[in-house]
């Protein structure tokens, strides 16, 4: 009897050790899983046209993708349900060997409540507006929402819907994730992509640049070894002006302070330098910074 009972106590340990040994394998492999090496930029004008200067940047710098922003989902005021609003024009055909990913921003007070059906609209004008436009070779989805702890477990349920919408069209989902959602359960999309813009707060007035600023990254880097979801990341090259107390300014991050950001996230998470985007594609952008900074960023 003592036999039995010591053969099924053994028994138990090894399940239990084995069990955790799978759990163990799942979790390293989904920790180690990366997006393939590419460049990429977004692109968030309200008409698609490409100069001359932009044409030759995507060629330069071998960027095979564009996050293209279709249109954003707003409250209706009048209604109070979410509508559509700025979508984007085509003026000029997609330049050969782009891949476009149709990109939403919904805004965050969208996810205060359920919305019957909104999910399989959003899908469906995202696919009509492709086949409208003849914008072959759509592999992507990406849904761009600053959610908060509030609105998250209604955001994740509608993406859960958009992605299973999505399927249906073959189509993966993507979201993008701001530096204080990485405190958070991560979404059901197959990667997300790591703002590392508009780290600031707009409102204050001090030293601190609020499109980037390293000290301002420097706190949520602690969340990013624990975060279980394939990342992108995403720089700002951009301008924001805005009037304080009557002064205009204007906020241009240094190419130094980019690349130490950069430098900052992959030496926590090495996945991080495969995948870069930056924000967003733009003459007065592409001329902001020389070409090395450039090819620093998207260096791999």
């Amino acid at each position: 009897m003592c036999t039995f009972v010591a053969q099924m106590k053994t028994s138990r340990l090894l399940t239990t050790f084995l069990f955790a040994l799978l759990c163990l394998l799942t979790t390293g492999c989904q920790r180690s899983s990366r997006l393939a090496d590419g460049n990429a930029v977004y692109y968030w004008r309200t008409e698609w046209r490409l100069d001359s200067v932009e044409t030759a940047f995507l060629c330069r710098h071998k960027i095979d993708r564009v996050f293209c922003r279709y249109f954003d989902v707003v409250m209706d005021d009048a209604t109070a349900e979410p509508k559509p609003n700025a979508t984007i024009t085509f003026g000029s055909p997609m330049p050969e060997g782009i891949e476009i990913i149709p990109t939403v921003y919904i805004t965050e007070d969208c996810m205060h409540a359920r919305h019957e059906d909104l999910a399989r609209k959003l899908v469906q004008r995202v696919v009509q507006m492709n086949e409208t436009h003849d914008i072959s070779g759509v592999r992507e989805l990406q849904i761009d929402c600053d959610y908060t702890h509030n609105s998250r477990r209604t955001f994740y349920a509608f993406l859960e819907e958009v992605r299973s919408e999505a399927r249906h069209h073959h189509l993966r989902l993507s979201a993008t994730i701001r530096l204080h959602q990485l405190a958070m359960p991560v979404p059901p999309v197959d990667y997300g992509v790591l703002m590392l813009y508009n780290t600031g707060d707009p409102q204050r007035f001090d030293e601190r640049n609020p499109v980037l600023d390293s000290r301002d990254v420097q706190p949520y880097i602690r969340y990013l070894d624990g975060y279980d979801l394939p990342l992108a990341t995403a720089y700002p090259v951009y301008a924001w002006q805005r009037t304080i107390y009557g002064v205009r300014i204007e906020h241009v991050v240094e190419a130094e302070e980019i690349l130490a950001v950069k430098q900052m996230v992959e030496r926590k998470r090495d996945d991080l330098r495969h995948a870069i985007i930056t924000f967003c594609l733009d003459t007065d952008n592409i001329q902001r910074y020389n070409t090395e900074t450039y090819e620093a960023i998207y260096h791999h």
